[in-house]
């Protein structure tokens, strides 16, 4: 499974990996998920949304990803420039932190150390870094009666990074929210849902772009939201994810 991920990202720039899947790329590590989905109970709510929006919960986290470890950084803000996100890019956005519990459960340890295994494959040795700079962002993005919940407000859109890889967790009464993926022409390649838990999308920074069309809440009168993982690798530095 992971010679046909790195061959797909390879040749398209961009993988759906379906749940089973993704599954088996994780167990190479060895995790749990005991509890690990819950922890988007507990979002602080995003203060930096220029379009005004109230839909968005989310934690945010650095790491140095190296072939020998994972070392969690001191906690910065996040920052990214107009050029990926005129919406919300040129300030400094400081995030309330992943709790140390959820940063250092087997889960998320397991997708760091898959994301460092399938991005070193897919960089050229020359070019692969001693440690990957790393973002975790949890996000919920929220609908109601009130309004569509916007995973991508900014649109189709890149990062700044190298590698992203989006991980489904909860999808809670909604519809929609299709990802789609163009190349640097904004010519459509292809669009897939993430429905279950473990879905994933991989997506090379460089080479395509990816959004996420709005949700909206099957029954308006109970709650509607979209739990995601997005985690986002760099050559060294100073990461940037627009979401």
């Amino acid at each position: 499974m992971f010679g046909e991920v790195r061959a797909e990202v390879a040749s398209r720039g961009f993988a759906f990996v379906p749940a089973g899947d993704m599954s088996d790329l994780l167990a190479a590590h060895n995790f749990d998920v005991t509890g690990f989905a819950a922890s988007w109970n507990d979002l602080g709510e995003d203060r930096f949304m220029a379009d005004g929006g109230r839909y968005r919960r989310r934690r945010h986290a650095t790491f140095d990803v190296m072939p020998d470890g994972i070392v969690r950084r001191p906690h910065q803000p996040h920052f990214q420039a107009t050029d990926f996100n005129p919406l919300n890019g040129g300030i400094e956005r400081w995030f309330d932190p992943v709790r140390a519990e959820v940063a250092a459960h087997p889960l998320m340890q397991a997708v760091l150390a898959t994301g460092r295994d399938l991005f070193d494959a897919l960089t050229p040795v020359d070019q692969r870094p001693a440690a990957w700079f790393v973002e975790v962002h949890q996000f919920r993005i929220e609908a109601s009666a009130n309004g569509a919940g916007q995973p991508t407000p900014e649109g189709a859109h890149r990062d700044g990074v190298d590698w992203v890889l989006v991980m489904l967790l909860t999808r809670e009464n909604i519809v929609s929210g299709v990802t789609t993926i163009s190349n640097l022409d904004h010519e459509q390649l292809g669009s897939f849902t993430l429905t279950e838990t473990f879905d994933t999308a991989i997506v090379d920074d460089s080479r395509v772009f990816h959004g996420v069309t709005a949700v909206e809440p099957l029954d308006p009168a109970r709650p509607a939201y979209r739990d995601v993982l997005v985690v986002t690798f760099k050559r060294g530095g100073e990461g940037a994810v627009g979401r």
